[in-house]
């Protein structure tokens, strides 16, 4: 009689039934997995990497045990800040001006410097903070940023520039025109003159439109600009450009087409994807589905030849990985930008309720709470920082209203990635051969 083969699935049982059990015998387990838990919110929000040290012999051995289930399976989920390039010397003479609007927002200014002096330490640029220097030094006293900020400006690598009086968050877009020392007007003409290689504001969207417009002006063939978007998509290597997303609420088909056209330049050289598929924004992939607005943009899409068109975008579809670019009107992009900012939260409240309570739910939340906040992570707008407006003669940012520092940090990054691959040099080339066919015809 053969020898009986031995069950392969023994051992795993064994060390999960000693892993239950060690759990069990150990009253202090749940004040060790919430060590170990903040530990690893710690590691992951700032170096991506195992915490430091432990403090006592109960939470080396805690951290030891969850470690290897915890932190290792997840940290290709997490994505963001903290990345190794950061981690490298920063090159001084590799630094590109950027300037800031430091009045725009709600929380403006002091956090919107605080997000600043981080960015000056950690990417490979400088800072023109163009504000209003008596409301500015306030701020710097209240948050405790003085010290930093004088060797900042100290290193070169923060600039003050004081304005005259900003535009508040709820004024009319058309006072950009009044107010021509305001810090938004002050920091495009810092583009404009060549003084900066990208410009920032979380201000008033409606006003930093205004002043991109008639401080910058608009690329030849792009009649409106649009505010892209990234969005995360399933798979975290990758990001779906989405524009519009509030700029321009009732949209002409040709409008569409335009920003298709820029959105492929930027997505090709800026994200690096060799071959951008563009998206129509409809509710059904066939070509007769739509509204009016849809069904003359395909057409256009559909027999364009400078960018891959991959046919109409379902809603379902664009978080798929299966678009690189999507557009619509500026209605629907907003919509769709507004429902993605509350998903993450709402998934992991929602989750968190579901969870089981007592201590067996604690040792099991140890193993899932982790992999849920790196997810809120991915899905949160604070680590997008804000959102391109492509279709300006100049690379400009437009963050979210209610920015503070990590808003501002990866805004910032976001606008030196944009500035550092030349973006505006293939646009130009764009808009200079549509030009130049509007001129043959």
């Amino acid at each position: 009689m053969p020898p009986k083969e031995p069950d392969k699935r023994a051992k795993p049982n064994r060390t999960i039934r000693r892993l239950v059990i060690w759990y069990r015998r150990n009253a202090a387990v749940t004040t060790l997995v919430g060590t170990a838990t903040s530990a690893a919110s710690t590691a992951a929000s700032t170096a991506g990497s195992v915490a430091g040290a432990a403090t006592s012999a109960a939470t080396s051995a805690a951290n030891t045990v969850l470690q290897p289930l915890v932190f290792d399976p997840l940290r290709r989920l997490q994505r963001g800040l903290g990345g190794p390039d950061e981690d490298a010397p920063i090159n001084d003479a590799d630094r590109l001006w950027v300037a800031v609007d430091g009045m725009g927002g709600d929380h403006a200014p002091g956090p919107i410097l605080e997000g600043c002096l981080q960015a000056v330490e950690r990417l490979p640029l400088r800072v023109r903070f163009v504000a209003e220097l008596d409301r500015l030094q306030p701020a710097v006293a209240e948050l405790g940023l003085q010290e930093q900020l004088d060797e900042a400006v100290t290193r070169g690598l923060i600039e003050l520039v004081p304005s005259g009086p900003s535009v508040g968050m709820d004024e009319e877009a058309t006072v950009v025109r009044k107010k021509r020392d305001a810090s938004i007007n002050l920091a495009m003409d810092l583009v404009k003159q060549g003084q900066a290689t990208a410009v920032y504001s979380a201000g008033n969207s409606g006003a930093v439109m205004a002043s991109a417009i008639f401080r910058l002006g608009r690329l030849k063939g792009v009649d409106r600009p649009a505010i892209g978007a990234l969005f995360p998509t399933r798979d975290p290597e990758q990001q779906v450009l989405v524009l519009d997303v509030g700029a321009n609420m009732d949209c002409k088909p040709e409008w569409l087409h335009q920003w298709a056209l820029v959105g492929n330049i930027y997505s090709r050289d800026v994200l690096q994807v060799g071959r951008p598929r563009i998206g129509l924004v409809n509710i059904g992939e066939e070509e007769c589905k739509g509204n009016d607005l849809c069904l003359r943009t395909y057409p256009l899409l559909a027999a364009e030849s400078r960018f891959t068109f991959a046919g109409n975008c379902e809603g379902r579809d664009i978080l798929s990985g299966d678009f690189d670019v999507v557009v619509c009107d500026g209605y629907t992009g907003n919509v769709l930008l507004k429902f993605l900012e509350s998903v993450g939260s709402v998934l992991l409240d929602v989750i968190k309720v579901e969870l089981p309570r007592g201590r067996r739910g604690k040792v099991g939340s140890a193993f899932l709470i982790n992999n849920l906040r790196r997810i809120k992570k991915r899905l949160d707008h604070a680590e997008h920082g804000g959102a391109l407006l492509l279709g300006v003669d100049g690379v400009c940012v437009i963050g979210h209203g209610s920015s503070k520092a990590l808003s501002v940090l990866s805004a910032l990054r976001l606008a030196h990635s944009a500035a550092n691959h030349h973006v505006m040099d293939d646009l130009h080339a764009l808009s200079d051969s549509a030009a130049g066919a509007v001129a043959c015809g």
